[in-house]
């Protein structure tokens, strides 16, 4: 239980010594206007992404910037490229991946019935190997129509979809009100989420569906999707525009 007591430790603190944690990469989004391109690329494209989801992705700054200290991921309704909506699907893909550490953001989660906000990684063989053989860590995923729960997910060869390896944590805070911390430490024989440093789920090879693909590099992604199978479509409720704020991601690895 050594790894839960540390995991309470705050990896933010500026006394290197008190913390188990060395950050390795993040991105506080102080800049204003496009993102930061030698951090994040763009998948452009609004083809379901095999989820039949109902957005366009664009790389425009209506739907990705920063702006007063954060990254807004905004989903707004409107046709183009013959999609009823457009948004944004960011990657560290090509610029950073890691293997093990701690994986965190703090994010305030858009408002609307069938908006879908996920932070989550892919191992960087995908292009090689595909999905799910590459392996998927959903750190945050959440349905628009669910503001008080936050779900964790791994989809990999034999447990992926429907499948998948899941939790969800219900909590007393609305998460569409202000921003909230999102993480996994992820160590050799084993990952854990965390909502405010809640835990959510521990996964362990002999506890998951499927076979274990977390022993190379992930890559980071942040989107806001649209609809889809996992939340439903937008209904006459949901609102033409809405936002997700991110005030920062940060990596770390174990310290010596």
């Amino acid at each position: 239980m050594i790894w839960l007591l540390l995991a309470c430790t705050d990896p933010g603190s500026t006394d290197d010594s008190a913390s188990p944690w060395t950050l390795t990469w993040a991105d506080e989004f102080n800049g204003s206007g496009a993102i930061d391109g030698e951090k994040w690329t763009h998948d452009v494209g609004g083809d379901g992404w095999g989820n039949e989801q109902l957005e366009f992705n664009t790389d425009r700054t209506d739907n990705s910037r920063q702006e007063d200290g954060f990254l807004v991921i905004e989903a707004k309704k409107e046709d183009f490229e013959g999609n009823s909506w457009t948004s944004a699907r960011i990657t560290s893909a090509n610029n950073f991946a890691q293997q093990n550490g701690r994986f965190e953001a703090k994010v305030q989660l858009p408002e609307g019935v069938g908006m879908w906000p996920a932070f989550w990684m892919l191992g960087d063989n995908y292009a090689d190997v595909g999905w799910p053989n590459c392996g998927e860590i959903d750190i945050l995923e959440a349905r628009g129509q669910a503001p008080f729960t936050t779900n964790a997910a791994l989809h990999n060869p034999g447990g992926s979809g429907g499948n998948a390896t899941y939790e969800s944590l219900t909590v007393e805070e609305n998460l569409q009100d202000g921003t909230h911390l999102y993480a996994v430490e992820w160590d050799t024989d084993h990952i854990a989420w965390f909502l405010d440093e809640r835990l959510v789920m521990t996964a362990h090879p002999a506890s998951i569906n499927g076979s274990w693909a977390y022993d190379h590099p992930f890559f980071l992604i942040l989107n806001v999707a649209v609809g889809g199978n996992y939340v439903g479509p937008p209904d006459s409720s949901t609102p033409s525009s809405s936002k997700m704020f991110v005030d920062y991601v940060r990596v770390y690895e174990r310290s010596p």
